[in-house]
């Protein structure tokens, strides 16, 4: 970046400062979101909970449908290097 085009667009730092931190903020929230291990320990959980009797077969189908979805989209993109 020549000296002339860094203070042309300086006012706009603080904007790419945001953008920035948005495009973190995102990244860190895809890969909470889509973290196998968190995603089998949830299934697990389900599991157990529906062995307490604190769900019903129905329920317990519906979170694991979830959880399932969301395994298989995360297992998409480490193959495809999304993540």
């Amino acid at each position: 970046m020549g000296l002339l085009s860094g203070i042309v667009t300086l006012p706009l730092a603080p904007v790419r400062g945001v953008v920035w931190m948005i495009d973190h903020l995102k990244q860190h929230a895809e890969a909470q979101y889509y973290d196998t291990a968190l995603i089998q320990r949830q299934l697990a959980a389900v599991d157990e909970a529906h062995e307490a009797g604190e769900l019903t077969d129905q329920q317990r189908d519906e979170l694991q449908a979830e959880w399932l979805d969301r395994l298989f989209e995360a297992q998409r993109r480490r193959q495809s290097g999304e993540m």
